[in-house]
């Protein structure tokens, strides 16, 4: 396979920097192998049925932009320079951050960066382009001064159209965010409000929370020609004894296991590499989903509408095919569907309704 074979033309006018409100008002394309149907995110109540479990991804994105100050003695007296600061991933070492850091030529090793009265970070290291740095402050201290001083870490497609503010600290977090670490929204998520998830429990829809910490590297350009050479970035994960147990109990009874979001599958398809049926996991996945992979646990899929050339649309077009999906962005593009983090939603039923 090629990159091109996963290459479309995407009006910019349809990449979407604000949310449908309220959440489950986004538009909602429905894929099966025989038509392509168009809805709103609500009508998902009369898709799924008693007894289908929905995968819902908890993590809780971090407001991991910072823009902060370093201060230095000059020949001209002191001086400060402002300096941006992306939290990438937490260290073993507690409070040590690996960070993009802007511009990084500038600060040395040993220099204080300012965020806060509260919060300040030295940097202890450069690597690969990136950086090390220690907080002043550890645990619940550190997440409070974050919250504070931070702004939410917009995908570049949007900050590259505008800045993160206020709004987006509510926008681009899920309602059932609970597990601090994520760089980055589950974002086929933020469709789900309390009013949807009370009317798909009533129906008999049950659930079911994982953990995946989505990474920066989400957004990594898929740089090889040859698909096959392309190697996948890590991200932490987990699902517990009993959340495997839940998914496991719906597959002995015949329903339908339906992650929200890629996050929420390529987690429980990673927990299910070693024996081909879903059990418990603990640790980091690179799990590389292309055409040819044969899914263990995954029925359906909800998820956004993706980026052209990125590992992401290769996922879904390994679940219904590279030409179904291809025809659905199509479609999805004739009809104006709003693209990415804060686009519309599609419904993906390789199997049928």
């Amino acid at each position: 396979m090629k990159l091109s074979d996963f290459d479309f033309d995407l009006p910019e006018a349809l990449i979407a920097t604000r949310p449908a409100k309220p959440r489950s008002s986004a538009r909602l394309l429905v894929a099966t192998p025989d038509a392509i149907t168009d809805g709103v995110v609500t009508d998902l109540v009369d898709w799924f049925q008693a007894g289908d479990r929905l995968v819902l991804n908890d993590t809780k994105v971090l407001p991991a932009r910072l823009t902060g100050k370093r201060g230095r003695d000059t020949a001209q007296g002191y001086q400060e320079a402002k300096i941006e600061v992306t939290l990438l991933e937490p260290q073993a070492e507690g409070g040590v951050w690996r960070a993009l850091i802007k511009p990084l030529k500038k600060v040395k090793e040993g220099e204080v960066i300012r965020f806060s009265d509260d919060l300040s970070a030295t940097l202890t290291a450069k690597e690969d382009g990136a950086a090390y740095v220690a907080f002043n402050l550890t645990g619940a201290d550190f997440d409070h001064a974050l919250n504070a001083a931070g702004s939410m870490p917009l995908p570049p497609y949007i900050e590259a159209k505008r800045k993160a503010d206020a709004q987006d600290k509510d926008d681009y977090q899920t309602v059932w965010a609970r597990t601090p670490g994520a760089v980055a929204a589950p974002t086929a998520s933020l469709h789900f409000d309390e009013a949807l998830l009370a009317a798909l429990t009533a129906k008999g829809v049950e659930i079911t929370h994982v953990t995946l910490h989505v990474g920066a590297g989400t957004f990594l350009p898929v740089k090889v020609d040859n698909v096959d050479e392309h190697k996948m970035h890590a991200e932490w994960g987990e699902v517990t004894p009993a959340a495997a147990a839940e998914i496991a109990a719906t597959k002995a009874a015949g329903g339908r296991v339906i992650p929200v979001g890629t996050t929420a599958l390529r987690l429980i398809e990673s927990a299910a590499r070693e024996t081909g049926a879903i059990a418990a996991f603990l640790g980091e996945t690179d799990i590389f989903i292309k055409p040819g992979f044969e899914f263990a646990v995954t029925d359906a899929l909800m998820t956004n509408f993706h980026l052209p050339k990125s590992t992401l649309l290769m996922l879904v077009s390994a679940l219904m095919g590279v030409e179904p999906m291809r025809a659905v962005y199509d479609h999805a593009v004739t009809q104006g569907y709003r693209f990415f983090s804060y686009g519309d939603a599609s419904l993906l039923l390789p199997h049928g309704a």
